[in-house]
């Protein structure tokens, strides 16, 4: 919102301009983002901003809409920054351009007419997209109830009252990764070894692309290539990236663990790692795992292995625990199927 301040803090360093003009920014990216307006009625109707904008003042007769719709369009954006000149990240419409390009004058009836109709149409964009983004919030409770639910066994034919035990006693081992300076870049060739980030990690899936490729004068370790059926949880980071799970149903070849995660091997003749996954990922176990974290800050937190380890977990029978995965899986397929509409 704007400020008020006295003309001699403003006068120099500052770009004037007027309620009704149309200002448009000249700098990179913000010209291409399309941060273009017409300025409101403000106080004094005298205003004063950034030297990084245009400012077009339409003559008697002309909409400020009107030209403000004119320099939104893609076509005339795409013309302003093919006009840009400047150094790399600098670079700004020059104002020769806005002196040189041509526009198509309707009488100004029409140009508010044509105005009025864009800005109902626009409002009926917003709301539509508003409507859509509550529907996807919507699927992510009906996501987290689901995983809930399961977990108490509502799911299926259970009980609900599932023995519990320390996760450790189902785990056969766990161990953290290696976090070497890699190149920048991904590996995106099978036959070069990579290191996986932390955001190859996300809520019940694994991302294989989220990698670094590690430098030729680096050996690989590879008693940490992932494979097929570990199960991964991140271990350090900020808050939200603490204790986010997914099992890897599948993998190229030559990806290794980070440090700033574990790997999970299940005692198969406990627990399945798909159903773990479903249970690391349930809300009332994540508020669990929430108060093992440590660290002073909420931007820098860790999940020991041995607090890890103590985290309390229901653990079903074996054809429980295939039964609540299937279940979970055909709920999940439904939310996915919606979540592709939505996009």
């Amino acid at each position: 919102g704007p400020e008020v301040r006295t003309y001699g803090e403003v006068k120099k360093g500052y770009t004037s301009f007027l309620s009704g003009d149309v200002i448009m920014a000249k700098i990179t990216p913000s010209m291409e983002n399309g941060k273009t307006t017409v300025v409101p009625e403000l106080i004094d109707s005298v205003c004063f901003g950034s030297t990084e904008f245009h400012v077009v003042r339409p003559e008697q007769g002309i909409a400020s809409r009107w030209i403000a719709n004119f320099l939104l369009q893609h076509k005339t954006r795409h013309a302003a920054q093919r006009a840009m000149a400047g150094g790399v990240g600098q670079m700004r419409v020059p104002a020769s351009f806005l002196e040189s390009i041509r526009i198509p004058l309707a009488p100004v009836d029409e140009q508010r007419r044509i105005a009025n109709t864009l800005d109902e149409l626009f409002s009926d964009l917003d709301a539509g997209v508003a409507a859509l983004e509550r529907i996807r919030d919507k699927l992510k409770l009906y996501r987290a109830s689901v995983l809930k639910a399961a977990v108490e066994g509502a799911l299926t034919d259970g009980s609900g009252q599932y023995p519990s035990k320390p996760i450790g006693e189902v785990i056969e081992s766990i161990g953290q990764g290696w976090s070497p300076k890699c190149e920048r870049m991904p590996s995106e060739n099978e036959n070069r070894w990579g290191v996986i980030k932390t955001t190859a990690i996300q809520p019940l899936r694994y991302v294989q692309e989220e990698n670094k490729q590690l430098p030729t004068h680096l050996e690989p370790r590879p008693h940490l290539e992932l494979i097929k059926g570990d199960l991964l949880i991140t271990r350090a980071g900020p808050r939200s990236r603490v204790g986010v799970a997914c099992l890897v149903r599948d993998t190229r070849p030559r990806l290794m663990l980070c440090d700033k995660a574990y790997r999970l091997r299940i005692k198969s003749e406990l627990a399945r790692s798909d159903f773990l996954e479903v249970v690391l990922n349930a809300p009332q176990v994540l508020n669990a795992l929430n108060g093992l974290k440590t660290g002073i800050s909420d931007s820098g937190l860790n999940l020991t292995q041995k607090r890890f380890a103590e985290l309390i977990v229901p653990i079903p029978s074996l054809a429980d625990q295939e039964a609540i995965v299937e279940a979970v899986e055909d709920q999940l397929s439904v939310i996915e199927h919606l979540e592709t509409d939505l996009d």
